[in-house]
């Protein structure tokens, strides 16, 4: 009997074009101004693909961060950035083999043109699209689109569980083989393979069908990054991979086995979604190089943006409190509900203060932060993906390009080395790069 292939880690990057530091845009070597132009993505995409990363991933929102000050937002370089999927799409012609994975919103979305864009997506790059599912979370986003308040946070997992199935049902709304294109006798697809949805739920009434063939993947690769108890629920039921920010590898297990038992249950294959945790890495030459960098975007952090940042993720706007004084007791909001428990448990485990916390936050949003040489970086990767914690990792440079530049000329080989990433892509869709089964045809 043939033995099984060794275990291969998967590797994600998300490309914010100013890092994902708070201060990565004022480090001396960041190229500023490419976040509204291509050729910057253009280079970081073909350094990702040339790095043999699984997909790279477009984060996104649809308001401003409503609860940061003019002052505050001023300060940070994320406040605004390109509609993804027009991104996407520009990126998959200067690229061949990377996914190409972006968010968007069930809570501000409508589910026909949600699957309409990422089935065209998939078509456009051969098989490489990938949607990120969220629910959004602010009252900011809300008053951009006719509401006064965002919905409360069981209402909208209500919806975005259906409007998931919609999307998946719309995918389906032809067989594979459906369309003939027959010249001769004049037929274009074969009725039989046509099938309308007619979905009628608490949420949405969809008829159907997706006005376009059934795409590359079947279906593209839904990504999640939900931590709550909702979030786990509609990851381990609808997810192929899930982003997750756990600080320490005890946290990264429990999360790991927690949702692996949840995908079980539903009687789905445990491998059949991967975890995927947030890593920033900070690379140098030895490991005071690389403390010394660390060191250095830390200082450029403005208390404004700190603070802003930080007022975002917990839902409370964080600068009516002492800068050196502890972070308090806060309430439970509707706001980024896990990223809020996680920050304020940390707050409390290790007593630290407003401005502590802000630069805890302003490294990569809270995830977890490596400092070190390569071989350094690589043996906490291989720790991890050792021992229960992780299916691979979301690489978050400081800053770019040259983060990801060292990322991928200093740590891949390195664990290309030690055999735990790949050398060539072996596939062509994303899909095959993350090991999943192509969906059969759910009216089948």
């Amino acid at each position: 009997m043939a033995a099984a292939p060794p275990r291969r880690m998967h590797l994600a990057t998300l490309l914010q074009p100013n890092g994902h530091h708070t201060a990565g845009w004022r480090h001396p070597d960041a190229e500023l101004g490419g976040d509204h132009g291509f050729e910057l993505y253009r280079k970081l995409a073909q350094t990702a693909e040339r790095g043999r990363f699984d997909v790279l991933f477009l984060a996104d929102a649809v308001g401003l961060r409503e609860r940061e000050t003019v002052e505050q937002l001023s300060r940070s370089p994320i406040t605004v950035n390109l509609e993804p999927l027009g991104l996407l799409s520009a990126l998959s012609v200067v690229t061949s083999r990377i996914g190409l994975a972006a968010t968007a919103s069930t809570t501000y979305n409508e589910p026909y043109h949600v699957a309409r864009k990422f089935a065209t997506l998939d078509h456009l790059s051969g098989g490489r699209a990938g949607w990120n599912v969220v629910t959004s979370f602010t009252d900011g986003e809300a008053r951009n689109f006719n509401r006064e308040h965002h919905p409360d946070h069981a209402s909208r997992y209500s919806r975005a569980r259906e409007f998931v199935a919609v999307v998946r049902g719309l995918w389906d709304s032809w067989d594979d083989d459906a369309f003939v294109r027959d010249k001769h006798t004049g037929r274009y697809f074969d009725p039989a393979g046509l099938h309308v949805l007619d979905h009628r739920g608490e949420h949405f009434s969809v008829r159907g069908p997706l006005n376009l063939a059934r795409s590359p993947q079947g279906h593209p690769v839904i990504f999640q990054a939900g931590s709550s108890d909702d979030g786990i629920g509609l990851a381990a039921a609808t997810a192929d991979a899930v982003y997750v920010a756990a600080q320490t590898l005890e946290e990264a297990q429990t999360y790991y086995a927690r949702l692996k038992l949840e995908v079980a249950a539903l009687g789905r294959a445990p491998d059949a979604v991967k975890i995927l945790p947030g890593i920033q890495p900070f690379i140098g030459r030895t490991e005071k190089e690389a403390q010394e960098k660390h060191r250095a975007l830390l200082d450029l952090i403005h208390p404004d943006a700190g603070l802003g940042i930080l007022s975002t993720l917990i839902g409370v706007d964080m600068s009516a409190y002492p800068l050196d004084g502890l972070v308090p007791d806060l309430p439970v909001t509707e706001s980024h509900r896990s990223r809020q428990k996680l920050l304020l448990d940390l707050a409390r485990r290790h007593k630290l203060t407003v401005r502590q916390l802000y630069g805890h936050v302003c490294n990569g949003a809270g995830h977890h932060t490596v400092t070190g040489t390569p071989v350094q970086i690589a043996d906490r990767l291989q720790h991890w993906f050792e021992n229960g914690a992780a299916d691979g990792f979301n690489i978050l440079p400081p800053w770019l390009p040259g983060g990801l530049d060292d990322f991928v000329d200093y740590v891949i080989p390195e664990l290309q080395r030690r055999g735990l990433f790949r050398r060539e892509y072996e596939g062509r869709t994303l899909r095959d790069h993350l090991g999943l089964q192509r969906p059969v045809r759910s009216h089948a």
